[in-house]
């Protein structure tokens, strides 16, 4: 992972995203800006968050890309504001207040048992059977979850029973580096 970003590249990438999520809603289409910032060229997957008034509006990413990180963040910032399938599509009026946060991505590390769970510091990614649930780490920490917690949360956001963690499933866990407009 590129524990590298600057402020100057953060920043970049949040007004990338804003203006990808601004322009899809208006014209229905992505136009991707291009940036020359060595930093945002390496391919890194990342996901990105929309809040209107704190409360979640849409957040989509991607583990893996091969697409370097400033234009994947300028995609998912466009599909969290349109394909979010837990909301509506965003709208015109809903450019009047909201905000961005970004989520740089490690690569996902299979873990052996889930006493390897750092709250605070690793997101969760399940898999079991067909299904698969992903929460970042901060949701755990805004939430106040502690392990358990975070893990019974990751398996019904999978769309499983409780404790469907507990056995025959594979747990990945991730670093990331988070990041918003204020």
């Amino acid at each position: 992972m590129n524990e590298t970003l600057h402020s100057s590249d953060k920043k970049l990438l949040l007004q990338l995203a804003r203006e990808a999520v601004t322009s899809t809603v208006l014209t229905g289409k992505l136009k991707i800006q291009t940036v020359t910032e060595e930093r945002l060229l390496a391919p890194q997957g990342c996901f990105v968050t929309i809040k209107k008034k704190g409360t979640l509006r849409g957040c989509i990413g991607n583990f893996t890309s091969d697409k370097p990180l400033y234009q994947l963040v300028q995609e998912m910032a466009a599909s969290a504001a349109t394909r979010d399938p837990r909301f509506y599509p965003m709208k015109e009026d809903d450019l009047a207040e909201f905000e961005l946060e970004i989520s740089v991505l490690s690569p996902l590390n299979k873990i052996e048992s889930p006493e390897e769970v750092e709250v605070g510091k690793h997101g969760l990614y399940l898999e079991k059977n067909f299904s698969r649930g992903v929460l970042l780490p901060q949701v755990a920490v805004e939430h106040k979850w502690d392990r358990e917690t975070f893990l019974t949360q990751t398996a019904l956001k999978a769309g499983l029973k409780r404790d469907d963690w507990k056995e025959g499933a594979d747990l990945y866990v991730f670093s990331a580096q988070v990041f918003a407009e204020h």
